[in-house]
């Protein structure tokens, strides 16, 4: 397992230098002069060129990449060329908002898709089962900034029950900071318990029809055991497959999200960054989201044995 983990991290170092590379090339083809959102349309030319070489805009794009990988790899993301924060403190202020969402969302996702598809397989092809396939398309189909907006107009407007938009911190009142992150938590869930949903379906149903399920049946087991106790347990290694997959989704998920429901997180960083020509921001935050994906398809491999004793490093 060690030398399977050693390996693995190995395997990251490339990947990130191929998205840093890139990230950092289409930051810099972005469209207009950052210096003018910086100054303002009004200011003198000298003035631009100055802070254009204070930035280090004048030097070779190759140059200014390696000065950007050279600090993170001591950990300095550089400054924010608008307030002149350090990246890497900009980003922890605005993590745990996003953590928060998602570890909300992947609750909501166990809870209800893992269930959901566990349903829909054991009873196949009755209206139980088409109900729950038709809301997964449902879900599948309807695009974030939509479902938000829906959301918020019912459960914000019409029935008054949650709070439309905004954010309060966990540690000034728990209550209200989990109200406020229903609404946005069920938006960047319900893709993910869709697909967990399908996924689980399908894996549990293939599950049921191998031989050792209708010998245990033939057994006289019951169904409620076979299906927790055996089928399940080798059904669920290609679902965690997935819900590692879907961890990316769920940041990208998070950007419009954020921004429809004024979420101070990640997503609502890079957002208003790439719009002010902020681009270390917009470095820093992409290039942390991007190791924690990483990470966690990592951390998947590493469950399947033990979720399946078949599977060895």
């Amino acid at each position: 397992m060690t030398a399977y983990l050693i390996r693995r991290l190995a395997q990251l170092v490339p990947v990130l230098i191929v998205v840093s590379m890139v990230l950092f090339a289409l930051l810099r083809l972005l469209p207009g002069d950052p210096t003018t959102e910086i100054l303002g349309q009004e200011a003198s030319e000298a003035d631009r060129a100055a802070l254009r070489a204070d930035l280090g805009l004048d030097d070779p794009v190759w140059l200014q990449y390696l000065n950007w990988t050279g600090g993170a790899l001591t950990g300095d993301l550089g400054r924010s060329w608008l307030t002149n924060e350090p990246v890497g403190a900009v980003i922890l202020d605005r993590l745990p908002a996003t953590v928060e969402l998602g570890l909300i969302a992947i609750v909501l996702t166990v809870l209800i898709g893992l269930p959901a598809g566990i349903i829909a397989a054991v009873r196949s092809r009755t209206k139980t089962d088409a109900v729950m396939t038709t809301a997964s398309v449902f879900a599948l189909s309807t695009p974030h900034f939509y479902l938000a907006a829906l959301l918020i107009l019912v459960f914000g407007l019409w029935l008054r029950i949650l709070p439309p938009s905004g954010y309060v911190p966990f540690t000034e009142d728990p209550l209200q900071n989990l109200l406020h992150m229903v609404l946005p938590a069920i938006t960047i869930g319900s893709t993910i318990i869709a697909v967990i949903m399908r996924q689980t379906r399908g894996s549990l149903l293939a599950a049921l029809g191998e031989d050792y399920v209708r010998t245990a049946r033939a057994s006289g087991l019951a169904q409620r055991r076979i299906v927790t106790v055996y089928a399940l347990r080798n059904a669920v290694v290609p679902v965690v497959t997935v819900a590692a997959l879907q961890i990316g989704a769920l940041m990208s998920a998070t950007v419009v999200t954020e921004a429809v429901f004024t979420v101070p997180g990640m997503g609502t960083l890079i957002v208003n960054a790439i719009f002010s020509r902020d681009l270390p921001i917009v470095q820093g935050a992409v290039l942390v989201v991007v190791v924690f994906v990483l990470l966690v398809n990592l951390l998947a491999d590493l469950v399947y044995a033990r979720l399946d004793p078949r599977i060895t490093y």
